[in-house]
């Protein structure tokens, strides 16, 4: 009998502003907000079961190879922990392949860890039959990265893996809250005529960067809390502004998160070449840009007017850049079991 096959894909996102305000150690006393897009880039999973108890986990993009027995449990080592400690969390009664993928390099700035870990909780929640909402994915996968393996990090990759879409995802002691932008089709293709990715041709490492962040909060750094505290009221500034369709606010506002961001950490472009590439960018004619993810390489966010794309796109890319368009996703996490279609619950 032909054993059957587990498809799952969870969308990679970009972070306008917010991000730092969903870490716990800050939302649970001054709460936290992130807006965030998911856009057509995902982290994907394969799965087929096994009726013995061993596990094979292949990484597509990177070569790695892991195999193990459920009896046994996993060795965390640094070599494909995330899917190794989910395949844990979850709990199985017989063994499985695993192969996982992803359309963006480790470290890229676009949540591609928490996707990936998001896609293998709904592969294996697929694989069981199991209904679970968004929520609880979204939680679970918090649990497997934060909990389970102790990464440092937030909430917001996550949810946004989960949910899908472009949301102002709103963080509290009391919980989370994911709210859906005001876009329709028509102000989303406008926006999408003002943005660009730019890939900086370097992948961020464990530089302890987060760490540091959590450090200087904690120290009670003033240049960092203010940061923060602006980064937080401009998720709500830069939805409004979005909302009402005054792009011409976006890329200035752009710039604003970029600042604040540094202010709460300044060591997120170090021996980087983001601060060359956002300035060429703004000689060519863009209004603003802001780095993707934690710091210390990835991809950049930039803003320009329509009629400044290509010369933006060209200077960045003279400078050694690698550019490509925006294009958003407005689905979350789902996967397939052979024919059957299952995602979460609301």
């Amino acid at each position: 009998m032909t054993p059957t096959i587990v498809r799952a894909a969870a969308p990679l996102r970009i972070s306008f502003v917010g991000g730092g305000t969903d870490f716990p150690h800050y939302f649970q006393r001054h709460g936290g907000a992130v807006l965030s897009a998911t856009i057509d880039l995902a982290a994907h999973v394969t799965l087929t079961p096994r009726e013995d108890r061993g596990v094979r986990i292949r990484s597509l993009d990177l070569g790695h190879l892991v195999e193990y027995h459920l009896d046994d449990g996993p060795t965390y080592d640094g070599v494909m922990d995330l899917p190794k400690a989910a395949v844990e969390r979850m709990g199985l009664d017989a063994g499985l392949e695993l192969d996982i993928a992803s359309d963006a390099p480790p470290g890229s700035g676009l949540g591609g860890s928490s996707a990936l870990v998001t896609a293998v909780v709904a592969a294996l929640a697929a694989l069981q039959g199991r209904a679970m909402t968004r929520d609880e994915i979204a939680r679970t996968a918090y649990a497997i990265e934060r909990e389970d393996l102790g990464i440092a990090g937030g909430w917001q990759d996550q949810y946004a893996a989960a949910w899908g879409g472009f949301n102002l995802i709103e963080f509290s002691a009391d919980g989370v809250r994911v709210t859906p932008v005001r876009c329709g089709p028509e102000l989303l293709r406008r926006l999408r005529e003002r943005l660009l990715l730019c890939y900086t041709g370097g992948v961020r490492t464990n530089l302890g960067l987060i760490e540091a962040q959590i450090r200087l909060y904690h120290e009670g750094r003033e240049e960092t809390i203010v940061g923060m505290k602006h980064l937080h009221e401009m998720a709500y500034e830069l939805r409004d502004v979005i909302e009402s369709g005054d792009l011409d606010a976006l890329g200035p506002l752009l710039h604003e998160a970029y600042v604040n961001k540094r202010r709460m950490n300044p060591h997120i472009t170090e021996g980087t070449p983001i601060e060359g590439l956002l300035a060429v960018a703004r000689e060519a004619g863009a209004d603003g840009g802001k780095l993707c993810g934690a710091g210390g390489g990835g991809y950049l966010l930039v803003a320009c007017r329509p009629e400044r794309r290509a010369e933006v796109a060209a200077a960045l890319e003279a400078h050694g850049g690698r550019v490509a368009e925006v294009r958003f996703s407005h689905e979350g996490v789902r996967a397939s079991v052979g024919d059957r279609v299952w995602r979460p619950l609301p």
